[in-house]
């Protein structure tokens, strides 16, 4: 047994062993996981390929005389306004209205590279915010922040795609062949990060990562996060599962690592890379780090019949291949993650770990909560929305307006004085939550 303090200190003494995971799944042929446990400190593993869940926060700074961006665009792409004053939200999907192949992936990786763009915003004007238009351009040194913000990163598992119709299909997988003319994979095999951790015992809320070229960490599960997925005879989950919900600086990031792009017929998605470090605590870790495609397997989807019902199970040393039986039929196979970029990712991450200008984090909590995937249902019965009657939160913004002093606040609480109350109206003006008072007598 290990820890993440006993392993970094090794990094900081520049003692640590450090593979990648093409590595360990190299020496697992000579050395059984209690060996690699007792050996190895950390492995490095790596993933680079489209994630349409991604996006970027921007806090564009305040502009003269103050205005509150409510309608957004850069570059004839919309952000979503709807935060605070100056904070938009960039989605990577977002398309442009006057280029559907061009949208919100292309705008934050130009953002990245430093590149002017052009900023166009409206308002309807408040007396705090009087301003109703602006535009110009921006470019990352002129705004205050730019974040990198994903809900839904690294699928653990993605299953291969497939057409079994007799009509071409342009998807988020690519373009499908008609009669299981070809299968799709998105997915590093045995350097993707969470199928080295397939049960994220090392993996939670704060673990430090390699995302785009700078330092990112891991938040929250990611959006269709789940637990309850069946595994093969090795431990792996063989469908889609665990996600990874990541943030990180994108002013350090860098081009190479987020690249925009755009599949035919389906849309604009962002190409993110990203490298978890994996601490061998343990002989089990040691077990799964040490898992080659041959014991990684996916299923395959027909995305030429409703539902895109599982058809077959590959593992990745075939899918890798470039070929594959389905079916009776020798099916071309081709990845839409790039293999030689992940290898890249996970030796970065190994030099920046041998040279100990990367440390290892503990998880502050693991994502252990059972999760399952819902789906959406119509619902034509229900209740239309109606709010709750308001409640006083004692806020205290009524106070001040008060010229009655009927209304107080001592010690944070909130009082209210029926007595003195003249039933004036200005508390129910500037009440936030719409609270009444009762009329004094």
């Amino acid at each position: 047994m290990k820890t993440v303090d006993e392993i970094n200190e090794k990094i900081k003494q520049g003692k640590a062993v450090v593979l990648t995971a093409e590595e360990v799944v190299r020496l697992a042929k000579e050395s059984s996981p209690e060996q690699i446990a007792e050996r190895v400190d950390v492995v490095t593993t790596g993933t680079f390929a489209p994630m349409c869940s991604s996006g970027a926060v921007i806090n564009f700074g305040h502009t003269t005389p103050p205005m509150r961006l409510e309608k957004i665009e850069l570059s004839g792409v919309e952000v979503y306004g709807g935060l605070a004053a100056v904070d938009g939200f960039l989605g990577a999907t977002q398309e442009s209205k006057a280029d559907k192949s061009f949208g919100g992936a292309h705008v934050i990786e130009a953002l990245i590279q430093g590149k002017d763009l052009y900023l166009k915003a409206s308002s309807k004007g408040t007396d705090c915010y009087p301003g109703k238009e602006f535009e110009g351009y921006i470019n990352k040194d002129m705004i205050n922040d730019f974040f990198l913000f994903n809900p839904r990163n690294a699928y653990q598992n993605y299953a291969a795609a497939t057409n079994s119709s007799d009509q071409t299909k342009y998807t988020y997988m690519g373009k499908l062949l008609p009669h299981f003319g070809n299968v799709t994979y998105s997915t590093s095999g045995e350097l993707s990060p969470l199928l080295k951790d397939p049960r994220l015992m090392t993996i939670g809320l704060g673990t430090r990562i390699f995302l785009g070229g700078a330092t990112g960490y891991v938040v929250w599960p990611g959006t269709q996060f789940r637990n309850d997925i069946k595994v093969n005879k090795y431990g792996i989950p063989v469908g889609p599962s665990r996600t990874l919900a990541v943030i990180g600086d994108a002013r350090k990031m860098n081009q190479r690592y987020l690249r925009a792009a755009y599949f035919k017929n389906y849309g604009v998605t962002l190409f993110v890379g990203i490298g978890v470090p994996i601490p061998v605590l343990n002989e089990e870790i040691a077990y799964f780090v040490s898992r080659s495609n041959e014991e990684i397997e996916a299923e395959i989807e027909d995305y030429g019949l409703p539902g895109r019902p599982v058809i077959g199970q590959v593992n990745y040393a075939r899918l890798s291949s470039g070929w594959l039986e389905l079916n009776g039929k020798r099916v071309k196979t081709s990845p839409l993650s790039s293999l030689l970029m992940a290898r890249e990712i996970s030796q970065v991450l190994k030099v920046k770990i041998s040279s100990g200008s990367f440390l290892l984090t503990s998880p502050v909590e693991l994502f252990h909560e059972e999760r399952t995937l819902k789906q959406l249902e119509k619902r034509t019965c229900g209740k239309e929305l109606k709010l709750d009657k308001p409640c006083c939160v004692d806020c205290g913004a009524c106070v001040s307006v008060c010229a009655f002093d009927a209304l107080n606040l001592v010690d944070g609480k909130f009082s209210y004085v029926p007595g003195k109350c003249t039933n004036c109206g200005e508390c129910s003006d500037v009440c936030p939550l719409g609270v009444e008072l009762p009329p004094s007598e």
